[in-house]
């Protein structure tokens, strides 16, 4: 299945974006682009796309986290990675880890980003390979309250024990990210 954007798309940080239709990658079992089509109908259908969290840590190597907006259509008041965002069509994992830095922390573009590891597109994930990503940065940061509820500092041990007693308030996506680190950060 391929699907084409119109000409009156505008191009938006390496992608196709209206006020109206979002565009993603569809993507096959083996993450390679087998189409393009509304971020709608990708999650209507349940297809594999793309998607690039960012886990921001402090000096003291504490995790931001925020907690989604009650307006979200997706996992709307859980909490999640510090940035996280679909891949517009075209846009690289890493381009839109930065962009997604920009628009919901404030954080500039140029900030050092370390590659953590990349997830399989599961149910758990809602259909989304996973690439995350890892930088350091104190804040304060500039929420964006149209996705961010609010924001906060947790320690990896606290986190650890949050997943186990109310895994039920932290998003898929987060789920199965936060054990993966903590093994990697210990």
């Amino acid at each position: 299945m391929r699907v084409h954007a119109p000409a009156n798309y505008l191009d938006y940080a390496g992608g196709l974006k209206t006020g109206v239709i979002e565009l993603l990658d569809a993507v096959d079992e083996n993450d390679h682009v087998i189409g393009c089509m509304s971020r709608e109908d990708i999650h209507k259908f349940c297809l594999r796309h793309r998607a690039a969290h960012v886990l921001v840590f402090d000096s003291k190597q504490r995790l931001f986290l925020q907690k989604r907006s009650l307006i979200k259509e997706c996992s709307p008041g859980l909490w999640d990675s510090s940035a996280a965002g679909h891949l517009s069509t075209g846009e690289t994992y890493e381009r839109c880890a930065h962009r997604e830095l920009c628009e919901e922390l404030g954080v500039p573009n140029d900030i050092p980003l370390t590659r953590l590891l990349d997830l399989q597109a599961c149910a758990d994930t809602g259909w989304e390979f996973v690439r995350v990503f890892r930088c350091e940065d104190e804040g304060p940061f500039t929420l964006d309250a149209s996705e961010i509820d609010q924001g906060d500092w947790f320690p990896l041990p606290h986190i650890e024990t949050w997943i186990s007693a109310r895994p039920q308030e932290l998003t898929g996506t987060l789920r199965c990210v936060l054990p993966l680190i903590h093994a990697i950060c210990k």
